[in-house]
């Protein structure tokens, strides 16, 4: 008798496609790489090619633990250290978005330079900016034609003059009567 596959599966917070082997489909939550996720299926003594919609519940939980609190080797953990505990930890899904988000806000507050170059917006890890990350949030010198195309049209464009209009004739310009110098003092 062959087992039902569920087509989608809720895992640590992420729907899962149930046609996709355990290994691979360990790999499209947020925090587990290719090796993590092998070293769980090993770990765990399940088969990495298995269908993840073929699992029951009670398998499902040993995943969800062994990737929770892992025991593998610190190096391939992807918070080793952590600056509250102390100790080594992998996170997963939404609380390795909030803990990043945390570290980028602890740098700022502390003022480091990589807080800094976060708050400008520039790259952290000292790529050249000359010519990449250039996303015109910077205030300084424009091109000329830059201007004309930003410049809001005020009129529509006069008809252009063909050979055959006549040249509007010269108009006289009067000019302003000359000032009379100032009579020099004795």
């Amino acid at each position: 008798m062959e087992q039902a596959t569920r087509r989608i599966v809720r895992f640590l917070a992420t729907d899962l496609d149930g046609n996709l082997a355990v290994g691979s489909a360990l790999r499209r939550i947020k925090g587990v790489s290719h090796m993590f996720s092998n070293a769980v299926c090993i770990a765990t003594n399940m088969d990495a090619k298995k269908k993840i919609g073929t699992l029951n519940e009670g398998e499902l939980k040993i995943l969800e633990s062994a990737i929770k609190n892992p025991q593998l080797p610190s190096w391939m953990l992807n918070r080793k250290k952590d600056i509250e505990s102390g100790k080594d930890i992998h996170l997963v899904g939404s609380d390795l978005d909030l803990r990043k988000r945390e570290d980028i806000n602890f740098m700022k507050r502390i003022r480091c330079y990589k807080g800094v170059r976060h708050e400008f917006g520039l790259p952290v890890r000292g790529q050249r900016t000359r010519s990449s990350f250039r996303t015109q949030k910077t205030v300084g010198v424009s091109k000329k034609g830059a201007k004309q195309a930003a410049a809001p049209k005020a009129a529509a464009p006069a008809a252009p003059k063909t050979a055959a209009q006549p040249k509007a004739a010269a108009k006289p310009t009067t000019a302003a009567p000359a000032a009379k110098p100032a009579p020099a003092k004795k």
